[in-house]
């Protein structure tokens, strides 16, 4: 992720199929994409993984605003850490639940699904 953008992206206006101007803001430059085999890794090996993933996305949207105004927004307190932590727990409970339904739904037969392995 780029914590600062290039000076050659920006924006564009276009004509579209209907006639009507579109702005539209592009914030990538090339497709540069990779991963990890997240599927075969060990427990230690995915928590490091999960981590670098984090501070990456950390590290691209701290640059992506004023960052004396968030301070202070923020303030010195804990509540923003505790609401992020306890959306996170939330988020992880939503994605077992989610998961859950998807493995009954294969096990009863109400869809089709194939292993990727």
């Amino acid at each position: 992720m780029q914590a600062v953008s290039d000076i050659f992206l920006g924006w564009v206006h276009v004509q579209g199929f209907d006639g009507r101007g579109r702005d539209f803001y592009l914030r990538q430059l090339r497709d540069w994409k990779g991963s990890a085999e997240i599927g075969v890794m060990v427990p230690q090996g995915m928590r490091a993984y999960g981590e670098l993933c984090g501070w990456t996305l950390a590290r691209a949207h701290a640059r992506t605003g004023d960052r004396v105004g968030i301070a202070s927004y923020l303030g010195s307190g804990s509540a923003f850490d505790r609401a992020v932590g306890e959306f996170a727990r939330s988020y992880a409970d939503q994605n077992e639940r989610d998961h859950r339904a998807l493995v009954d739904a294969i096990g009863s037969g109400r869809i089709e699904a194939e292993s990727g392995l």
